[in-house]
């Protein structure tokens, strides 16, 4: 087996609650203090490991004992919720930061993309911060030179490129800083969130742009919020919780175990609903029967039943109902007030029933958010309510049934092969 192009080994990273660390910001003064006080930074460094004399509760791990391993092509999903120490690890591989134990050995030149901006002087051109900033990351003027028409094209911002950049939007900012760093011909590239920024249209082009670079055997560290991004970019995922590697492995089974609703389950949500101040007080997914249930197979009626209740009249009142994929793809979003032209109102108590006549949603699992809103002034919204499967079925009486979700919805085709043989099954 060749060897990996990262190896990280129980890596951890702890820091000091509202300490500040006195750390000298350019080599000369590193080495003037080293120097100065070379006994006293020897028992800083120390300190620092082993948190002589810090009281513990002070103490916050942003990483503790993660350990994986890269291999050269592989492309890599890194995500977790906010807090769980993404970004720190990606400092740490990016050399910004130092691990407190642990290390992470990486073979082959290594660019990161994790502040899309950082490195812009304001009053110099956009030509200028081209090269500077294209330095900064670890471009040599030589591979700028090259790629320089390239980078300009892909920002958009031609018309000023000799524009001092203090003069640019912050949308401006970012599509020269992402073009940039899309050039970069690293053998490793860590990318922090970059396609959280710009408008969608510029979204679309850094997503195309990232498959190229993870088409061309590039490997790439990638963290994104995004999991439909993730899902199409990556060939394997590691999901962070609370510092800890908390799964590993196929992509799809790491967005899915990230996308699951903190919940306790499906159908037994009534310990969601039971403070006095809420306003909804139940939501369920019936079936044909008006059962309760957590399936329903493609092609029949899908009927959400939503319980309110207040101490004091309402009135006024939408109802919003969205559902998204369990890779966070938003699939329809079903709202009372535009769909009716009316508005209820709530005096005590209420029971709303919303029905889905006949869906044709693909077989997988779904997420359901439900939201009250008063004049457009949200009262609640329970994200996610719970989640429930589509069910595969002969949904078009062919005998046979739709794959696992390839798409969301589908349509009702009409298929017409004017003067061909037609061949049975």
């Amino acid at each position: 087996m060749t060897k990996p192009l990262i190896s990280v080994e129980n890596l951890s990273k702890a820091y000091r609650i509202g300490a500040k660390e006195d750390i000298p910001d350019t080599l000369a003064s590193a080495a003037k203090t080293w120097l100065k006080s070379p006994f006293k930074n020897f028992k800083k460094l120390s300190r620092l490991n082993t948190f002589e004399g810090t009281d513990t509760r002070n103490i916050h791990w942003a990483l503790k004992d993660v350990s994986f391993k890269v291999q050269e092509g592989e492309v890599i999903g890194i995500i977790g919720h906010n807090g769980a120490g993404k970004s720190t690890l990606l400092k740490i591989l990016s050399r910004i930061t130092q691990p407190t134990k642990g290390r992470a050995v990486i073979q082959g030149r290594i660019s990161s993309l994790l502040e899309v901006g950082t490195g812009f002087h304001p009053e110099l051109s956009g030509r200028e911060n081209i090269y500077m900033n294209g330095t900064i990351l670890g471009m040599k003027k030589v591979e700028i030179d090259r790629n320089f028409d390239d980078i300009v094209d892909f920002s958009g911002i031609g018309k000023f490129l000799d524009t001092p950049i203090k003069r640019y939007s912050s949308g401006m900012k970012v599509r020269l800083a992402f073009s940039i760093a899309a050039y970069l011909e690293p053998e490793i590239l860590v990318i922090d969130e970059v396609l959280a920024v710009g408008d969608q249209e510029f979204q679309n082009k850094c997503l195309g742009k990232m498959q190229d670079v993870a088409k061309s055997g590039r490997t790439v560290l990638f963290v994104s919020h995004n999991m439909a991004a993730v899902e199409s970019l990556c060939t394997r995922g590691i999901l962070l919780k609370n510092g800890s590697i908390a799964l590993s492995g196929r992509v799809a089974d790491v967005t899915t175990e990230y996308l699951k609703p903190k919940g306790s389950g499906n159908l037994d949500q009534t310990a969601r609903f039971k403070s006095e101040d809420t306003l909804i007080r139940d939501i369920q997914l019936l079936n044909s029967n008006n059962e309760p249930t957590d399936a329903i197979a493609t092609g029949s009626d899908i009927c959400f039943s939503i319980k309110l209740q207040s101490d004091h009249p309402l009135s006024n009142l939408t109802l919003r109902i969205v559902l998204t994929t369990d890779n966070g793809i938003r699939v329809c979003n079903c709202n009372s007030r535009i769909e009716t032209n009316q508005l209820f109102d709530v005096k005590q108590s209420a029971a709303v029933e919303a029905r889905l006549t006949r869906q044709r949603l693909a077989p997988g699992k779904y997420l359901v958010a439900v939201g009250v809103f008063h004049h457009g002034e949200e009262l609640q919204n329970v994200d996610p309510a719970f989640t429930f499967e589509i069910l595969a079925s002969d949904i078009f009486g062919t005998g046979l049934l739709p794959s696992s979700r390839k798409a969301v919805y589908l349509p009702e085709c009409e298929w017409i092969f004017p003067g061909l043989p037609i061949s049975s099954n």
